[in-house]
């Protein structure tokens, strides 16, 4: 475990991050432009996509049966039972405990990009179909923290109380599942729509599209990863000292929910069926946290919640941990359990 780990920590992507680090530490002029920082991460969206489905024209429905209902499994019961933890045992206001419920039951692309890239350096092998699963992981992970919101607006103490009870969802009528505006934040947000439309357009074009597709979304993706985890570094340096001003606890809760649901989708992907590989990138995508999709939805639907808590932990502390030590942790505990 500590060989990985180290290996880990002297591989290209984890220094580049810690370079960006090292800028905002010593406060370096050096930034990305937004419009570069924008496209880098539409680059990495697109690449994930169509690379999962070309790889996901190779699988039968049948084999994704399994990894699907895992993937449901754990994008709605994250954010629900991370909910559960933040108003019962850090006593968080109900806006804050929602905005935190969001962005650690949602997904971070560039922390599986760099899992498979971490799985390449290993030369460990991990089945295509798990691109799919980001974008399955990441949607209802959404819709359920936006339903959670409308459950809070409504009736805030009511679902303090009930939440207890495991029984939020008593509290609201079903038809907050099929709310327009939640559909459409869920299936139409940036991230969700370029995944599905690229892995759509893998899927079809299959390996007659490889050609095209690998010059530019296959071999440079290395290289325009280091770039963005560059970014990446310089933005957490920054949101860094915002998490002192909020105690240790947050802190402690950004490193024990990456480790808890980290571990409880290794122990998933084992359960299905999963190799080695692709248990270990379950692992990452449930003990990820979002500093895209799910913020951005916050921004809008929760304004009063504080974006230095979301935002601070999730980037500033657990995309950090799993850079360094959460991928490595996760890859070993799924050489032990499988």
């Amino acid at each position: 475990m500590f060989d990985i780990v180290v290996g880990n920590l002297l591989s290209p992507i984890v220094l580049f991050f810690v370079l960006g680090l090292i800028a905002a530490f010593f406060k370096s002029d050096l930034k990305f432009p937004s419009g570069l920082s924008e496209a880098l991460s539409i680059y990495l969206l697109i690449a994930i996509g169509v690379k999962g489905g070309i790889e996901l024209s190779h699988y039968s429905l049948a084999t994704m049966v399994r990894p699907i209902m895992g993937a449901l499994m754990l994008g709605i019961l994250i954010p629900v039972m991370t909910l559960l933890i933040v108003r019962r045992f850090m006593k968080m206001d109900v806006k804050n405990s929602v905005a935190l419920a969001a962005t650690y039951g949602s997904v971070s692309i560039v922390t599986y990009g760099a899992a498979i890239a971490f799985l390449e350096e290993q030369r460990v092998g991990y089945d295509g179909f798990m691109s799919a699963l980001v974008v399955i992981m990441e949607s209802p992970a959404i819709i359920v923290s936006l339903m959670l919101l409308r459950i809070a607006e409504n009736n805030a103490s009511q679902m303090a109380r009930s939440s207890y009870q495991l029984g939020i969802f008593k509290e609201y009528p079903i038809k907050t599942l099929f709310d327009k505006e939640v559909l459409k934040e869920g299936l139409f947000g940036k991230s969700v729509f370029l995944l599905l439309g690229s892995l759509f357009i893998g899927l079809v074009t299959g390996e007659s599209g490889q050609p095209l597709v690998k010059p530019f979304f296959v071999d440079l993706y290395p290289s325009i990863m280091m770039l963005f985890l560059l970014n990446m570094g310089i933005i957490a340096g920054h949101r860094l000292p915002e998490i002192g001003k909020h105690g240790v606890k947050l802190f402690l809760f950004a490193v024990m929910m990456p480790i808890l649901w980290g571990s409880l989708g290794v122990l998933i992907g084992a359960k299905i069926g999963l190799s080695v590989g692709s248990a270990t990138l379950m692992g990452v995508l449930a003990g990820s946290s979002s500093y895209i999709a799910a913020p951005a939805a916050m921004r809008s639907s929760v304004p009063e919640a504080n974006p230095s808590i979301y935002l601070g932990l999730s980037l500033g502390v657990t995309f950090p941990f799993n850079l360094i030590a959460g991928i490595p942790l996760y890859y070993h505990l799924a050489q032990r359990v499988i």
